[in-house]
């Protein structure tokens, strides 16, 4: 199976903090990957540095066969050009836990706008923009802006915005922590409906029946590092480490 994105030797560090601590990682076509752990492990910087937020002090990222970023032969990083680096862009979307919609413009225009700057003409756009609506369940809140909605029609909203521009990989940091309780099942609905559609996606969670149900591959990180990994039965049901067994018993007593 086709592999979208390879990660491989990642460091970061925060001032003397290392945060990201040799991370290797492979997330194949069609595949959905859950990223656990608790707070401080790594997890959103790991997504940080996979879609460019951060820069990585080693180590290699690839999605398909180009080169994001490699370290050199004096382990310095060294990342692709400009060109090759907009291309790379076009192959991932990334999900906010804020939702990071633009507050003055419409739910329409927040999703044409970064398909218009991709070029795409004006009314296609739109086009795109209402299926996406209109598969998320907003087809009439295309006028509103994002002050008038939910804070689940919002990240509905950012996860349209996202597709729009046709990623091979969809990342997820966190998606429902900034909703209500009773919010959150509407989103973990839409990225049911996605897995099902077979979209590539990374997803940092703390909701560990969801990652048990819908990845195929669930990563446990702590202090840095990958402590465990393997499918939902092997790291849920039958984990090895004792870090990862710790931290799913808090799950089990919350």
């Amino acid at each position: 199976m086709e592999e979208l994105l390879t990660i491989s030797n990642l460091r970061k560090s925060f001032g003397g903090l290392e945060v990201l601590k040799d991370i290797s990682l492979h997330v194949k076509k069609g595949h959905v990957v859950a990223i656990i752990g608790p707070s401080g492990s790594g997890k959103s910087t790991l997504l940080r540095c996979a879609t460019t937020l951060e820069t990585v002090d080693a180590g290699e990222i690839r999605y398909g066969g180009d080169v994001l970023v490699r370290t050199d032969s004096h382990g310095k990083p060294v990342y692709a050009d400009k060109a090759a680096m907009k291309k790379i862009r076009s192959k991932f979307g990334l999900v906010f836990q804020n939702f990071n919609l633009f507050p003055h413009f419409s739910v329409l225009r927040n999703i044409t706008e970064a398909q218009m700057i991709a070029g795409t003409e004006k009314r296609q756009a739109q086009e795109k923009a209402r299926e996406l609506l209109a598969k998320m369940g907003l087809a009439d809140k295309e006028k509103a802006y994002p002050c008038q909605l939910s804070g689940g029609q919002q990240q509905r909203v950012s996860i349209a915005r996202a597709l729009a521009l046709n990623p091979q990989v969809l990342f997820f940091d966190e998606p429902t922590s900034a909703l209500d309780p009773e919010l959150t099942g509407e989103i973990l609905k839409v990225i049911r409906a996605l897995a099902a559609e077979h979209m590539t996606m990374v997803i940092v969670t703390h909701e560990m029946a969801f990652a048990r149900d819908v990845a195929d591959y669930i990563v446990f990180m702590d202090g840095g590092v990958i402590a465990e990994e393997g499918t939902p039965d092997e790291v849920i049901h039958h984990p090895k480490n004792d870090r990862t067994k710790a931290f799913l018993s808090r799950y089990e007593r919350s």
